[in-house]
């Protein structure tokens, strides 16, 4: 089976044209500036190209992409019908959605109603559906959602210490994020391990981080929230705050909520506290030139990872492995020792030659032979569970 697996931006369009039983990738690439002037990022047969091309809205776009799959160059398949369903990455399911489900009516509806709670998210993917489903009028579409894995938690974990009826009236509770990756990491960890009973911890991270606790292969608890701007210091965003802290800057600079909340979205984070960039590299590099300010984000970032690892560690009764993924987590070995440095208390040892060797593998165990805790870099394939949820649905 062939599965066109979509991630609908406000003004992006990722995709990948894959097999799911196998997981091989014939075509990927990434539709920019859609609605401005059209951008085209596009990867298969081994081979790279670009291209501007006017995209008014998402609907081209995808049209670009079906012809990009099909003729030229970037060929790949000799129709679109060879396409037989589509995988949608939805950012947020609310409390509708445990599992990823086939697209119709009344899932649209449902998702319509949760745009409050991803205003920035839930409207592109839903967009993507619908034009999709217009396009290729025949195919099942497929949602998958980025809350779905984290369903699992107790209301112990998810609840806020908020008035009741916030949470039965406007649905206020934590949902967390990344779900996809921390399934699939955890999978793949829990699988190297050969054991059911599994206490794991998912580091997940990129310029967008979140921690997630695993138990037995469900989520008990996340660092992402409501929405995905609590937990870990991020590239633009910045994580737990003391929630005063959003009132006293609307007094003290005369900031609106709306204003307030995009300032903590993205001004804050790596790039509000080292005042280089969100981009953790230029950060390191900094830091390495002797710029405390830089030093400071860089052990800020980790004794956050670090104080949640140490939680979780205490909510699962153990850990048995950590788990690192994502831009920074298979690709920082600094932060992962940063992180991994003094929890030898915890069992958790990280041998130093292992963490620096950049061999790109499945899975890389880079602990100590002495270490009690697992120690795992683990490439996440976000795409790869998209595809395989579509197939999973579709074939039965």
């Amino acid at each position: 089976m062939l599965v066109l697996v979509l991630n609908a931006g406000s003004s992006s369009l990722k995709y990948q044209l894959m097999k799911p039983e196998s997981g091989e990738v014939l075509a990927s690439g990434l539709c920019e500036r859609i609605g401005i002037d059209g951008k085209l990022v596009h990867e298969s047969l081994g081979k790279k190209s670009k291209k501007e091309i006017d995209m008014p809205t998402h609907k081209e776009a995808i049209e670009v992409v079906l012809e990009t799959l099909t003729s030229g160059e970037t060929k790949v398949i000799d129709s679109i019908d060879e396409i037989e369903a589509i995988g949608h990455r939805v950012v947020h399911g609310g409390e509708y959605f445990n599992s990823s489900v086939i697209v119709d009516d009344d899932v649209i509806s449902k998702l319509k109603e949760l745009i409050p709670l991803a205003p920035l998210h839930n409207p592109a993917n839903i967009m993507g559906m619908e034009i999709a489903k217009e396009i290729l009028p025949t195919k099942p579409n497929v949602a998958v959602f980025d809350t779905a894995f984290h369903q699992t938690m107790p209301a112990s974990n998810y609840m806020y210490a908020v008035p009741y009826e916030d949470y039965k009236d406007h649905g206020v509770r934590k949902y967390g994020f990344h779900g996809t990756s921390h399934y699939y990491v955890s999978n793949k960890a829990k699988e190297a391990l050969n054991k059911d009973d599994s206490k794991i911890i998912v580091c997940h991270l990129g310029n967008g981080s979140s921690v997630c606790a695993v138990r037995d292969g469900k989520s008990i608890d996340t660092s992402m929230g409501l929405t995905p701007l609590e937990g870990l210091m991020m590239g633009t965003r910045s994580g737990d705050i003391d929630p005063g802290v959003m009132a006293y800057l609307m007094e003290k600079k005369n900031m609106s909520a709306e204003e307030v909340t995009n300032y903590l979205n993205k001004k804050s984070g790596l790039l509000g506290v080292s005042g280089i960039s969100s981009d953790l590299r230029e950060v390191i590099e900094a830091c390495e030139n002797g710029d405390e300010r830089a030093k400071t984000t860089i052990d800020m970032k980790c004794n956050r990872i670090k104080k949640y690892i140490c939680s979780y560690a205490g909510m699962l009764e153990g850990v048995d492995a950590i788990c690192f993924t994502a831009g920074i987590g298979e690709n920082a070995d600094l932060i992962r020792e940063k992180v991994c440095s003094g929890l030898e208390f915890m069992g958790i040892e990280v041998d130093t030659h292992k963490n620096k060797d950049r061999t790109s593998c499945d899975i890389k165990e880079i602990n100590k032979d002495t270490s009690k805790t697992k120690i795992f870099v683990i490439p996440t394939n976000e795409e790869l569970v998209i595809a395989q949820d579509t197939y999973n649905l579709v074939k039965a």
